[in-house]
């Protein structure tokens, strides 16, 4: 058994996987099908991913903080790397252990967005496309004139086994709802209408009945369940799923909520992880890629805010995990990376060139 071999199999052993298929196995059985999953966290800042919570915006005027001593025992555990794990312990018990993360800039592992812009649908555009596009300056740009790679995998892959899944409503232009040959579902639409199973007669009750906070997404725990529910039901191949929750605390100046979220969705990550596999499908033999779309600010003003005149907010960051990918957990000292690699770093997860069919920026160095 090789090294990386022996690594995820422990990883499995942690997560309670003790059937997991050790992937220098699968990998030499041409059979095996390879899935890959990218996930989003929106305007998550890396600060926060590799320090872990600030103390410094734990308060009601900076940070909006409700309950400060709530906070400190939740995510003020200690030193960097202790409050870094209690944010995110997926990411850091197993990710790092048994995966890589790059966009530290402390570790001298830049990643930066390329767009000029710092905000949602350019990244987005960037990031799925594998190049930036200046005529995409606006989140109410319309639908999206360039294919990402998932709507040039879908084809390739057997019917049904390609989808998007995003809270935000915008998705469905950044996917080309109307053009993609792939499932998209984005916003408040119902998850499965015209469905008799009472599982999804549910979910769908749901979004049509809840008062909504944000009129352009649902929470984060709805798109959990109706992703949950899509993975048990069409074992997609290839996967996306855009949480959003954590860019609309931030705008709103609630530094405790944008953590909570932030710590929900990495439990969502983790669940989603066991239950794939789980999943003989999935079982050995899938990526995921975890990143952001931007950036934001930092300091006690700018923290919450990204954009074009934001310093700071073209850093992001990305982690991998799967079975090609060795456990170097942080990346060090490597040349400036840009988000536009990510597309390409999906197709290769199941062994695709995108570059090479679409011209896009090469995939990140980590298989």
């Amino acid at each position: 058994m090789t090294r990386l071999a022996r690594t995820w199999l422990a990883a499995a052993v942690v997560l309670g996987t003790a059937t997991f298929t050790a992937p220098a196995v699968a990998q030499d059985n041409a059979e095996v099908r390879r899935n890959v999953v990218l996930i989003t966290i929106d305007g998550t800042r890396w600060q926060e991913v590799f320090g872990g919570a600030d103390a410094a915006l734990n308060n009601r005027e900076h940070g909006g903080v409700e309950d400060t001593a709530a906070l400190r025992r939740a995510y003020l555990a200690g030193d960097a790397e202790a409050n870094r794990r209690a944010l995110m312990p997926f990411l850091w018990d197993i990710v790092a252990t048994a995966g890589q993360l790059l966009g530290d800039p402390a570790s001298g592992s830049d990643m930066v967005v390329t767009n000029g812009y710092k905000f949602s649908y350019p990244g987005y555009n960037e990031m799925l496309t594998g190049r930036p596009d200046p005529r995409i300056d606006r989140n109410a740009y319309g639908p999206n004139p360039n294919a990402t790679v998932f709507e040039w995998l879908a084809p390739q892959l057997a019917p049904r086994t390609t989808a998007a899944f995003g809270t935000w409503d915008v998705f469905a232009d950044i996917f080309n709802q109307a053009r993609a040959p792939m499932r998209v579902h984005a916003g408040w639409e119902p998850p499965f209408p015209g469905s008799a199973v009472p599982a999804q007669v549910l979910l769908d009750t749901l979004y049509a009945t809840t008062t909504r906070l944000w009129s352009v997404m649902p929470y984060d725990a709805f798109m959990q369940a109706v992703v949950t529910e899509y993975v048990r039901t069409e074992r997609p191949q290839a996967l996306f799923i855009g949480f959003g929750e954590t860019d609309e605390w931030a705008h709103e100046g609630r530094y405790d909520r944008y953590l909570e979220a932030a710590h929900r969705v990495d439990g969502f990550i983790r669940d989603l992880w066991n239950t794939m596999q789980a999943m003989p499908e999935y079982a050995g033999n899938t990526t995921f890629i975890i990143t952001t779309d931007h950036g934001r600010g930092s300091g006690l003003q700018d923290w919450g805010d990204h954009g074009a005149d934001v310093d700071g907010a073209e850093q992001v960051w990305v982690a991998v995990l799967g079975p090609e990918t060795p456990g170097l957990g942080v990346r060090q000292a490597m040349p400036e990376l840009h988000q536009a690699q990510i597309a390409a770093t999906v197709a290769q997860a199941i062994g695709f060139n995108w570059s090479a069919a679409s011209g896009a920026a090469p995939a990140l160095p980590v298989y």
